[in-house]
Parts: structure tokens; sequence; C-alpha cells
């Protein structure tokens, strides 16, 4: 093993114990028609990884942004890792870039090892680019991805 996926894995398995992130568990239950706020639960029926993940858009001078993100789930340490690296990377981000930075994480993880990970747009997120040669193991690392592309879905159209 390289030294860079050693660091890597070391990355993947901090964010799995610390699982970084609002704690969704802990705030009331979304009301239905939340202006700016979408949630999504997801299930990998084949492994039994699952997370529930809520986002929140707010308006800035720059437009729309995603303001936070809150998450709960149980699963392996990857779904867990990627879950806790989206919600340090995606508080700030305006929507425009998020969408891109899914939409590579998603090429990334669909190339079989294939494609390299652009570090600057996924920032620690490109230590799961290893995953991507593994198949059986791209949707656990997906999973808090297409819950937040989901919520995010939602929370924009609740926004003016």
């Amino acid at each position: 093993m390289s030294g860079l996926d050693s660091l890597y894995q070391q990355l993947i398995l901090e964010h799995s114990k610390a699982r970084t992130g609002g704690d969704l568990a802990g705030l009331p239950a979304l009301a239905s028609g939340t202006a700016g706020t979408g949630e999504s639960h997801q299930l990998n029926p084949v492994c039994g990884d699952e997370i529930t993940l809520r986002l929140s858009v707010g308006v800035n001078a720059d437009g729309q942004a995603v303001s936070e993100i809150h998450w709960h789930g149980d699963g392996c340490a990857i779904s867990m890792a990627s879950a806790s690296i989206l919600s340090e990377i995606a508080p700030g981000m305006p929507t425009g870039p998020f969408h891109h930075t899914i939409d590579h994480f998603r090429e990334l993880m669909r190339s079989r090892g294939k494609l390299e990970a652009d570090e600057e747009l996924l920032q620690d997120a490109a230590a799961l680019a290893g995953v991507a040669k593994y198949p059986a193991r791209v949707k656990c690392a997906m999973l808090a991805w297409v819950a937040a592309e989901d919520a995010l879905r939602q929370a924009e159209s609740g926004v003016e």
C-alpha cells in the first residue's frame, strides 16, 4: 500500500468513527413543506447501510448556497465516512457547484478506478476514490451523496 493510500485509509477510518456533521437525531421532525429544507432517507438493501440526511439552502449575496447538513445513519466505515466528509465540505457551497461536486463524485465512483479525483473539488472526499475499484462498495460511498442530491432538489424547490 502506498503512503497516499495509507493516508486515505486513515482519513476514512477517522471519519467513520468521528462522524462529523450535524446530528439529525437531536433535531425536531421536519415539518412538511418547510421552505429551503429537504430530507431524504436512503437504504442500501445489499448491505443494510442507511442514512437520513437533512439539507438546508439559504440565499446569500452570491445566490443559493447549502447552509447546513444534518444526518443520522448506520452502516459500514465507507458509508459513514462518506456522510461525514460530505457534511464537512457542503455547508457554504453554492448550490450550482454542489450539484457539480455530486456529479463528479458519482462519475468517479462509476469509473472503476479509471478516473482521478479532482482533489480541489472533492477535498477530503477524494480519499474515497479507491472505492471505485470495488463495485460492491460503490453504493456504500454514494449513499449519503444520493441522499444529499435528493434533499438538495427538495430544498431548492422551496427557496425563492
